[in-house]
């Protein structure tokens, strides 16, 4: 859109109190990234000169997330008119053509369909509104068109007639508007309305008195669901999900299960990977191709090479890093470590802090020891080495090439390479001695019972 320029308006100060939450209402997140996020990312492909986030008071989270983007702060909530007045002497100086005026409650929207609504703009409308035909329209404002197909009217529809409210095409709150023209529109609101609010969509009406052209939009129901509640919340985390299994498939992955996976919107999937039921990505999570992740594994800021297999019951948490051919399987835990080539931790083990060399074996039940109460120390395993079952490596601690260390070993010092390294205890037999312990417990408790027996 570089030859059409833009500023973008992202309205963003209600507070939400229907979400029940300290939490700003554009904080909650969908797919792992606040709903504002997913408004931000639809809106930064279009390449706007500049984009201004109108926050309200004590909303220093949204500030914070929104950087290195501008927050205008609205004193006083009184309306979507008013808040976008906020932000006008901002782009007053500006060579914009186009004000887009989104709010980050619509986490769904896409890219797509403000490019839609840019070329519409720029095909000679002065306003342009992004419609939708939800399937029980309700309270939502209805989009009159003349024989044109030109936007004539919002019509709220508490002042709507029954003919009016038959209408299907409702109002969105998005609109492009004429940089040129806005300000002009802006300062023409009234507030005469039961909650003496300035509402944006008066200036449509204002338009069409002037004679300005108003087109319209549509877009899917879907798409342009608005969060207003927790269930509302709820509904847009399925609807992305579902969008995204089906994108995944589409690209070369297989879900086993597609309604039990839950994806991040980062979330980075190669082809031929192959992902089993009830599988969770949280957030940073990159995989390679000829990938297999097996049912209920969660993974979070993790890399993973080509041709590795995940689980089943694997937590793979950030920093995990598990390269080419490299194998981590049930009950495992991985915490900023580095599993080298053709690596394995097969089951029920610990891996924190470590670094896994080359063709190194971790037995069952082995764990790296990476806490002493103050500070988080590292473990380095060199090449083809082997860690016996239930071992623990306390760290600080360096494993050589080709070392082994026994099973049942708890290890404090570092192993030289190809040296074997035991720390237990001596095994003893005792012949006969467990006939000799069985027959004491059975005498034992005969006693017992006779006492009991006795004291009744």
């Amino acid at each position: 859109m570089a030859e059409h320029k833009t500023i973008a308006i992202i309205l963003a100060a209600g507070k939400g109190t229907r979400m029940v939450s300290k939490l700003p209402k554009v904080m909650h997140p969908v797919a792992n990234q606040p709903m504002i996020g997913h408004v931000l990312t639809a809106t930064a492909k279009l390449m706007p000169s500049k984009t201004f986030v109108i926050v309200g008071p004590g909303m220093s989270e949204v500030s914070s997330f929104v950087k290195p983007h501008k927050t205008v702060l609205q004193e006083k909530r009184l309306g979507t008119a008013d808040a976008v007045k906020t932000a006008m002497p901002m782009i007053a100086d500006t060579e914009a053509e186009t004000v887009l005026i989104l709010y980050g409650d619509t986490p769904l929207i896409r890219s797509g369909t403000l490019q839609k609504m840019l070329q519409a703009r720029s095909s000679g409308a002065t306003l342009v509104v992004l419609g939708f035909r939800p399937n029980h329209p309700g309270s939502y404002g209805r989009l009159k068109l003349n024989k044109e197909g030109c936007l004539e009217a919002i019509i709220e529809a508490n002042e709507a007639t029954a003919a009016e409210l038959e209408i299907g095409l409702c109002n969105s709150g998005v609109m492009a508007v004429d940089a040129s023209q806005l300000g002009v529109l802006l300062a023409e609101v009234g507030n005469d309305n039961t909650k003496g609010e300035y509402y944006l969509t008066d200036i449509v009406a204002l338009a069409r008195l002037r004679g300005m052209e108003c087109g319209v939009v549509e877009a899917s129901a879907e798409e342009l669901i608005g969060v207003d509640d927790r269930a509302a919340l709820a509904e847009a985390e399925y609807t992305w999900q579902m969008a995204r299994r089906t994108r995944a498939m589409q690209e070369g992955v297989t879900l086993c299960d597609p309604g039990t996976v839950w994806f991040s919107s980062d979330t980075d999937i190669g082809k031929d990977v192959v992902i089993g039921p009830n599988v969770v990505f949280g957030p940073g999570v990159s995989i390679a191709d000829n990938v297999e992740v097996r049912a209920f594994s969660h993974l979070e800021g993790v890399r993973i090479e080509e041709d590795v297999t995940v689980g089943p019951f694997v937590r793979l948490r950030p920093g995990a890093v598990l390269k080419k051919g490299s194998m981590v399987g049930n009950f495992v835990e991985v915490k900023n470590s580095v599993l080298d080539k053709g690596s394995k931790a097969a089951h029920l083990s610990y891996i924190g802090d470590a670094d896994i060399g080359e063709k190194t074996n971790i037995g069952a039940g082995t764990i790296t020891c990476n806490y002493d109460g103050f500070n988080k120390n590292r473990t380095v395993i060199g090449k083809s080495a082997f860690i016996g079952s239930n071992t623990a490596l306390v760290a600080p601690i360096n494993i050589g090439d080709g070392a082994v260390v026994g099973a049942g070993s708890a290890i404090e010092a570092d192993v030289a390479k190809d040296a074997l390294a035991l720390s237990r205890a001596k095994q003893i037999n005792l012949p006969g001695r467990a006939h000799a312990l069985r027959k004491k417990l059975v005498t034992q408790k005969t006693s017992i019972k006779n006492q009991k027996k006795s004291e009744d």
